[in-house]
């Protein structure tokens, strides 16, 4: 699904922050992504998410290489890859309801087809109370939750996640977790980015430690 050959990245004219990493992500795999804070985890899931262009080496995407995909493509790739991003991105003019359902609403999918499976999708992750109520009523962890949702919603082949459970308690986490490894049975390929070794500890999984720009692996 994924492939990264010898990937650099560097802003501007400074030094490398990603240095020579190569990786790839297969179907139906499921790891964390870890390191301290700062090691770059967030760049690169924005290079995964196709946010950012690596400065050196290749980025493979469904077979892609990404540097010849032209941006009016971009959108009908991006629906098969779940981004859960750390600032949640909700749109405040819409209940939470309406920004769990936002990507099947852009693609013009009449809402019959899809209101049940947002509305069971929303009790799930505990928020079948707050699902017409505005983004500034919500909590930071019930927006957390509804940012997953969202992600979720349309089981996407790739699920890529910034620090997911980062706003829950504890219990919360387990459970999002368990919906993160549901998912990942039924077929979507899952990558989280958390610096929670207790989250990480619940799951046997591959680790993509980022340390310093590089990348060990343990599988």
């Amino acid at each position: 699904m994924i492939r990264f050959e010898n990937v650099g990245l560097r802003y501007g004219m400074g030094p490398e922050v990603l240095s020579d990493l190569t990786f790839a992500v297969e179907p139906r795999s499921f790891q964390f992504l870890t390191g301290p804070s700062g090691a770059g985890k967030t760049t690169l899931l924005r290079l995964l998410f196709m946010s950012l262009k690596p400065t050196r080496g290749l980025i493979s995407m469904f077979g892609r290489d990404t540097m010849r995909i032209v941006p009016g493509e971009l959108p009908k790739i991006r629906r098969r890859i779940g981004m859960v991003f750390q600032d949640f991105r909700l749109l405040d003019h819409l209940t939470t309801y309406e920004n769990v359902a936002l990507p099947y609403r852009v693609q013009g999918i009449d809402e019959s087809s899809y209101r049940t499976d947002v509305v069971e999708l929303l009790h799930w992750v505990g928020l079948g109370e707050r699902m017409h109520v505005l983004p500034p009523i919500l909590s930071g962890g019930e927006k957390q939750r509804a940012a997953i949702a969202r992600a979720l919603i349309t089981k996407p082949e790739i699920l890529l996640a910034d620090e997911p459970t980062g706003n829950v308690d504890a219990p919360l986490a387990r459970r999002l977790l368990r919906l993160f490894v549901e998912l990942n049975r039924l077929g979507t390929a899952v990558v989280i980015a958390t610096h929670d070794l207790t989250l990480m500890n619940q799951y046997e999984a591959r680790r993509l430690v980022l340390a310093g720009g590089r990348m060990e692996i343990y599988e």
